[in-house]
């Protein structure tokens, strides 16, 4: 390294900094004005290359100043080695001063280059006020503008998200240059970041036709980055975007005559020229990708094809996120495979874009499978959603294997990831099974590995993932654990944002009062308002529900005159929870009542409305409302349940009346496995088959029928079976029941 005057102590600086003895180095540099001759702005240059290269913004101010002090002048090459330390080090205030100062003074005067350097460093910081006084600062000056400035009013535009911006860009660029391939590809990318897809194919065909008329004028630095050979020279454009191609569906008017006039080209130019349409087709089809829009990424790979530039595997990369951000699994595949043929390999991005899809679709072991070919995964996207699908899908055990190779991956999780694992395995028993001590143990155990996890990875709790534990430990019955995480959720969450509480209160509240505890969901209620939680229509009839214990008539109607009033009206559920109470109260004239007005009020009673009723008609021994309510649900069309079926048989049986059991049971069932009661086709095959068959194995076969979720179907067939076996003829159809026809006369 050679230096000027006395380059040993310019040494001694630049070995001072490297080694961070800030100090030592000012010390240093206060010793040049101890010398007798005269020092020059070379004296300082390789302390401005470091400065600018570290960058070290705030030694830089101190040479200049010491500069001044000692009347050196400075020359461009300091100057712009300054301003770019300045810029670097995020000191743009301090370098629109500097550039101001030296624009006044008679030694230097700032160039287009330096003003470029500064308005960059202003897109960067993604500032539009320093922007601006940069471009005021550059018009005081009347420095103009040049092909470099209009690229960083680009990039500062795509940054800031500013459409029109870019498009007022684009109006001043046209008005001073001609398009050159390199500018019209920094335009496509600018119009596809922002999401104007129009504006970019039109450009784009802009590209298309200027490479067409062998106007290229492209080269590349050593280091491999594109950029325009022509000489930066105003030369205004005679065309605008609208002037190009009316509409960017016209897309396919370039055939592929094209080709050959690209393959004309030397091989230098061509190459370049390929890249450079490559490139600005693969943002167009990564931003139809994004804005889901499939036709027009098939028609740029045909024009593409037209052109004679094969599709690379990174076109094939955006097509195939277009297709199945569309949903259409089965397209994207088919692009896959087409891409395979080629040789071409899926990157990691699309493979998780195809795991995400078949999640979303729930074709878990695709899901798996593209998922285990990711070489790589940055982020756990596709992870959590195959997470989820397990469990929307109730399969724990697969999601285990999921998370097992998450972490066998190192797959960094998100709090996403946690809210899916306390809600795959925060809860123990399967569905209808009751917790035990054991169950709440293991819970525990289970939550308190997942938050250790969490920790792990510096992850907080979210309003969801502590949902997630209250819904957990609701369901294993673990109260006083679900309300210390209440706690936890109202001082992180609800204080300072009561909307959020509503759906864990809403939790709390459910299994408080399926818990019977009545006086706390009470008082959380009570609670939930003084916080600020407005209350919801969920919450309003899960405290309804509560009075079914409380067995409080008045205190429901006053929470249904409050629902009312906040903009909420009662649904089925809210009548089924107030018949419940009356017929606590052995009020059945009053419950029915209620259900007839229900069923004026157009609104649809559910199995559990009817079946509430028919419980308490059954404990009570009341036949009369036991026949009323099969009557109407066979007229609401109201599909009877196994529960309908027990309460009716065990009227009759506890009444006396054995075969109108038998004959009711039988009708029930025929109407819980077909609509009208009348089996046809396959399924009467299926029944004829079943319950005169005497192999042994045929009850085994009926109950492999709960497994494909046939649970009515099967518990029908059961109950035939069981009449069969005891000696009574079975019915094959409702309409031949007496029984029934006897029952269509009655009405609420």
């Amino acid at each position: 390294m050679e230096f000027a005057a006395e380059p040993s102590m310019q040494l001694q600086v630049l070995k001072a900094l490297c080694s961070g003895q800030r100090k030592k180095a000012s010390d240093l540099l206060l010793d040049f004005g101890s010398r007798t001759q005269s020092l020059t702005a070379d004296d300082f240059l390789h302390i401005f290359k470091f400065c600018a290269r570290s960058p070290d913004p705030v030694f830089v101010m101190e040479i200049w100043r010491f500069m001044e002090l000692k009347g050196v002048r400075m020359n461009d090459t300091c100057s712009s080695l300054m301003m770019q330390a300045l810029c670097k080090g995020g000191y743009l205030e301090e370098a629109f001063d500097i550039m101001d100062f030296l624009g006044g003074s008679q030694c230097l005067y700032p160039v287009l280059p330096l003003y470029n350097s500064l308005l960059g460093s202003c897109s960067k910081m993604q500032s539009l006020i320093l922007a601006n006084k940069c471009l005021d600062l550059m018009e005081k000056k009347m420095v103009g503008k040049s092909e470099v400035t209009y690229t960083e009013l680009l990039k500062l535009a795509v940054l800031l998200k500013d459409l029109p911006a870019a498009h007022l860009v684009w109006q001043e660029y046209v008005k001073n240059y001609s398009m050159s391939i390199i500018a019209l590809r920094r335009f496509i990318w600018s119009f596809t970041r922002l999401g104007d897809l129009e504006s970019a194919c039109k450009t784009l065909q802009q590209m298309v036709s200027l490479a067409v008329r062998g106007n290229i004028s492209i080269a590349k630095t050593v280091y491999g980055k594109l950029y325009s050979t022509r000489m930066d020279i105003p030369v205004p454009s005679n065309k605008g975007l609208g002037l190009t191609i009316s509409d960017f569906k016209e897309i396919k008017k370039l055939d592929s005559c094209m080709s050959a006039e690209l393959d004309g080209l030397n091989g230098e130019e061509h190459s370049l020229l390929v890249k450079a349409l490559r490139w600005s087709f693969n943002d167009i089809i990564h931003g139809c990708a994004n804005q889901k829009n499939y036709i027009l990424a098939r028609k740029l790979i045909l024009q593409m094809e037209n052109l004679g530039l094969q599709p690379s595997c990174h076109s094939y990369n955006g097509i195939i996120k277009a297709v199945a951000s569309h949903g259409s699994l089965g397209d994207a595949i088919e692009v896959l495979k087409k891409m395979q043929q080629k040789n071409l390999k899926p990157n990691d991005s699309t493979l998780a874009t195809l795991s995400i899809t078949c999640s979303k679709t729930q074709q878990l072991d695709l899901a798996e499978a593209f998922l285990n070919q990711i070489s790589e995964c940055l982020y756990p996207h596709p992870y959590n959603a195959l997470l989820a699908s397990c469990n929307e899908l109730n399969q724990p055990e697969r999601a285990v294997q999921v998370f097992a190779k998450m972490k066998q991956k190192k797959v960094l999780p998100n709090i996403r990831t946690c809210e899916l694992l306390f809600s795959l395995f925060g809860v123990v028993n399967a569905p209808y099974e009751d917790s035990n001590i054991l169950s709440q143990v293991d819970a525990a155990k289970r939550i308190n590995a997942i938050e250790k996890y969490m920790a792990t990875n510096g992850i907080q709790h979210s309003h969801l993932s502590i949902k997630n534990i209250v819904r957990a430990l609701g369901e294993e019955g673990m109260i006083r654990e679900m309300i210390q995480y209440l706690h936890v959720a109202e001082n992180l969450f609800i204080y300072r944002n009561p909307s959020l509480g509503t759906h864990i209160y809403n939790t709390v509240l459910h299994y408080l009062v399926k818990a019977k505890e009545s006086d706390l969901a009470i008082a959380i209620f009570k609670k939930m308002k003084l916080c600020g939680c407005d209350p919801d229509s969920e919450t309003y009839n899960i405290m309804i529900n509560c009075c079914t214990i409380l067995k409080s008539y008045r205190s429901a109607c006053l929470l249904i005159s409050t629902m009312i009033r906040k903009g909420f009206c009662p649904v089925i559920c809210t009548y089924t929870a107030i018949i419940k109470i009356l017929l606590e109260d052995e009020n059945f004239d009053e419950a029915l009542n209620l259900l007839k007005q229900v069923i004026l009020d157009g609104i649809q009673p559910d199995i559990l409305l009817y079946n509430t009723v028919l419980k308490q008609a059954c404990y009570k021994g009341r036949i009369d409302v036991i026949e009323l309510i099969v009557e109407g649900m066979r007229r609401e069309k109201v599909p009877p349940d196994p529960r309908t079926c027990g309460y009716v048989f065990s009227a009759y049986v506890d009444s006396g009346f054995h075969n109108t059991a038998i004959e009711a049971l039988q009708v029930l069932s025929l109407r819980m496995m077909s609509e009208d009661g009348n089996l046809l086709g396959e399924k009467k095959k299926i029944v004829n088959e079943f319950i005169l068959s005497e192999d042994l194995a045929s009850e085994s076969r009926i109950l492999k029928l709960f497994e494909d979720s046939e649970d009515e179907f099967a518990v029908g067939l059961l109950n035939l079976r069981w009449c069969a076996i005891a000696g009574f003829p079975i019915c094959e159809s409702a309409d031949q029941s007496l029984w029934a026809r006897r029952l269509e006369g009655k009405r609420l």
